[in-house]
């Protein structure tokens, strides 16, 4: 006889209810209540014209009057004061501008929770010249990321706005974590190698985007782009420190991507070759009837 069978051949039922009394009787401790008061530590830099040198001014916030982010916090401290200063936009960690050093951390202030903890430190990022406040010099960071050519080159193309370049899902696919990054610079200001060759190095967020480039099936300028990159300081002062992976708000790998990009470069891979012709919509006929538009 099996051995869930008694013998008057009838199921053994396990005595749930014993087991609902022991849930029922758990007991629940309610969670502490955290004092919403915060003292915020923010750097303050009128700029240079003033002639004043940089401090450090406490603010004490009432986190539960504002929002849960740290921008919100920081819309509270410009309400208490309206000399504050820092950039902003979007508050959906899409446009960058937000990027702040919280607690010796690079964020962006729209996507991040305010700590619990009580005392915390606001910087701008690091590695920037400080215009005023939390605001700094992006024109650097923007000019090493302009240097990679971040736009599509194709050697054969129809007339501009007329045609769409095809492309298939699995090439496609090979720029997911890649195209999201918002050039925030919070991985470039937490890289040690951009501190120390910030001349040179392009730094994570400009090689990722360049990885970008080389690696989409659509573009015919590959050659060129490796070349350009085959210097002692542009991707190869990179020592996979990993800080960016660290820092970055979107969640992208820029060491890994950089890390591939280092294999093209020095020709131990090769860039594969598109699944599909990138000009076969508009090969033979009207693109638009090709592509069922």
């Amino acid at each position: 006889m099996s051995r869930y069978m008694v013998s008057n051949s009838r199921f053994l039922v396990p005595n749930i209810f014993d087991n609902c009394r022991f849930f029922s009787e758990k007991k629940i401790t309610p969670q502490k209540q955290i004092d919403p008061r915060r003292v915020f530590k923010v750097y303050r830099f009128p700029g240079i014209l003033a002639n004043e040198k940089p401090k450090v001014e406490t603010f004490e916030v009432d986190v539960s009057t504002c929002g849960k982010m740290v921008l919100d916090a920081m819309i509270k401290i410009k309400d208490m004061d309206p000399t504050f200063t820092f950039r902003r936009s979007c508050r959906e960690g899409i446009c960058g501008s937000c990027a702040v050093n919280l607690q010796g951390r690079n964020c962006l202030a729209c996507i991040t929770q305010i700590p619990q903890s009580k005392t915390m430190s606001l910087y701008p990022i690091p590695h920037m010249y400080v215009i005023r406040d939390l605001v700094v010099d992006m024109t650097h960071f923007f000019k090493g990321y302009a240097s990679i050519r971040p736009y599509l080159v194709r050697k054969t193309q129809g007339p501009l706005g007329q045609q769409q370049y095809a492309q298939s899902v699995k090439d496609s696919l090979k720029m997911n974590g890649l195209y999201e990054c918002v050039l925030c610079s919070c991985c470039a200001t937490a890289c040690p190698s951009y501190w120390w060759n910030g001349r040179r190095f392009l730094g994570p967020a400009s090689l990722l985007h360049a990885y970008r480039w080389v690696i989409d099936s659509r573009d015919e300028d590959t050659e060129q782009r490796l070349k350009d990159l085959r210097d002692d300081f542009k991707a190869f002062r990179c020592h996979t420190i990993m800080n960016c992976s660290l820092d970055c708000p979107k969640g992208l790998h820029p060491a890994q991507a950089i890390a591939k990009l280092k294999l093209l470069i020095s020709g131990m891979e090769k860039k594969p070759s598109p699944e599909i012709d990138p000009m076969k919509l508009a090969s033979s006929g009207d693109w638009k009837k090709k592509c069922g538009c």
